[in-house]
């Protein structure tokens, strides 16, 4: 019994030895000493586990945003035949006359009950035929009603009524930060619905443009699906991910839902989208030009110079300028000026507010259509005729070049009339972006100038 005692005693003092031995040099503990020195702060901790209402996504509640928005997101699947030749061996060599039959899909937002959908123009681009598959798997033929490659929005229609639908929502109060639901129908696999937050604002993808930019998931057959706030409100068209993968990765982009129906009112009421233009030209901020003068460094944006015949030129608007607002939009960068004037139309008049020699100016600005544009193919920059053109020229119609990029500046193209392109007339710039998407690589095309000494040449290009 002694013996039995004694050996119990031993594993006591040899447990408590070994646990206390584990507390002392093992176990982390769960505070942490605050030295009293003034110079440094003091911070305090809490170990209260936090409610299930005080924990910022516990207090949000996607399923009405989901149940509302499901149904209104379509699949949509684009069939193209093609018949020419693939290659310039089969076109130099003949080939046979043969269909080739190419499917693409993505989503698509029924916008209205009797049947108009919003997608994105690369989603239906040379469509022969377009199916689009409601959640609930019936299925329907779609007309293209109208598009526009730029914001890259296309409205299709359905003959059916009585649809479910999303309202739009207004982008422009959208908040950073603000949770989001991104929905689409890729694959034919009815809706499905991702969340995240919005990342950032008018963002500029090198287009030109204004997106939403969020992190929730969205992946290729998602493209012009709806992005919605958790009220179920359309305030987004899913358009396109940042990937060196082709998968999601973290960073998708929407078309803001203010530019997306704006386009939709234009193809509506005019067949065409009506773009008006404030007409000043800013530096990318990423160039060595900007960073070589500070313009990066610049909260607005810096009028690098003034486009003829433009609201911004008759209200004034000088290089140097720094706008600072739009109407109530703040104006930080050029894709938040870009965004809203997208939102407007030729004749919409703004107010913009800027900043010249240190003194703060607001001046009422009535925008107009665009007078200049980048041709395809060959790149030229090219603007309407004037009055003033017309009469130094002697002609009636035709597009004068006003920028040239460095590929063909030996052609000594600057400040001459483009008269024709393959024989065929231009009247305008709308004209000429026509004939010049019309050019072919296969193919030699020619090109009629008139110069201002009347005298006319031609170029040939292959």
């Amino acid at each position: 019994m002694k013996r039995f005692t004694g050996l119990f005693l031993v594993a006591v003092m040899a447990g408590g030895l070994t646990l206390g031995t584990y507390k002392l040099f093992f176990e982390k503990s769960d505070y942490a000493l605050v030295s009293q020195n003034d110079s440094l702060p003091v911070f305090t901790t809490s170990s209260a586990v936090a409610s299930a209402k005080g924990a910022g996504i516990n207090e949000v509640d996607f399923t009405m945003a989901a149940e509302s928005t499901v149904n209104a997101v379509v699949h949509v699947k684009n069939v193209a035949v093609s018949r020419g030749p693939s290659s310039l061996l089969e076109f130099w060599y003949g080939y046979e006359e043969r269909p080739r039959v190419q499917m693409g899909t993505g989503s698509g937002v029924i916008i209205s009950p009797d049947g108009y959908i919003v997608t994105n123009n690369h989603v239906i681009a040379n469509a022969t035929e377009l199916m689009v598959t409601l959640n609930n798997n019936k299925t329907y033929e779609a007309t293209v009603i109208g598009t526009d490659p730029n914001t890259d929005i296309a409205l299709l229609k359905i003959e059916e009524r009585g649809l479910p639908y999303l309202a739009f929502g207004d982008s422009d109060n959208v908040r950073i930060g603000q949770w989001v639901l991104a929905v689409g129908n890729p694959f034919n696999l009815t809706s499905t619905v991702t969340a995240g937050i919005v990342s950032a604002k008018a963002r500029d993808l090198g287009r030109n443009q204004s997106f939403i930019q969020t992190d929730a998931a969205v992946n290729p057959g998602n493209s012009g699906g709806a992005l919605v706030n958790t009220n179920g409100d359309l305030i987004g068209i899913n358009t396109a991910i940042t990937s060196q993968t082709g998968s999601y990765i973290g960073y998708s982009f929407a078309v803001p839902s203010n530019i997306a129906r704006k386009i939709v009112e234009d193809i509506l009421e005019y067949g065409n989208v009506q773009k008006g233009i404030l007409g000043v030209q800013s530096p990318r901020l990423d160039s060595p030009y900007a960073r070589e003068n500070g313009f990066d460094e610049i909260e607005g944006v810096y009028v690098d110079g003034v486009e003829e015949d433009s609201g911004a030129e008759d209200a004034e608007i000088q290089r140097g300028d720094i706008i600072k607002r739009i109407d109530d939009i703040k104006v930080r960068k050029f894709a938040d000026l870009v965004g809203y004037i997208s939102t407007k139309r030729p004749g919409d008049q703004v107010e913009v507010t800027l900043v010249r020699d240190g003194e703060k100016l607001l001046l009422p600005v009535t925008l107009k259509e665009r007078q200049t544009i980048n041709l395809p193919a060959l790149g030229l920059t090219v603007k309407n005729l004037s009055e003033a053109d017309k009469k130094e020229y002697k002609v009636k119609k035709g597009v004068k070049i006003v920028g040239v990029p460095e590929t063909y500046r030996g052609y000594d193209l600057m400040g001459k009339i483009i008269l024709q392109v393959d024989d065929k007339d231009i009247t305008d710039i709308h004209k000429a972006k026509e004939l010049f998407g019309d050019i072919s690589r296969y193919r030699k095309s020619s090109i009629t100038l008139l110069d201002k000494k009347g005298e006319k040449e031609r170029i040939i290009f292959q």
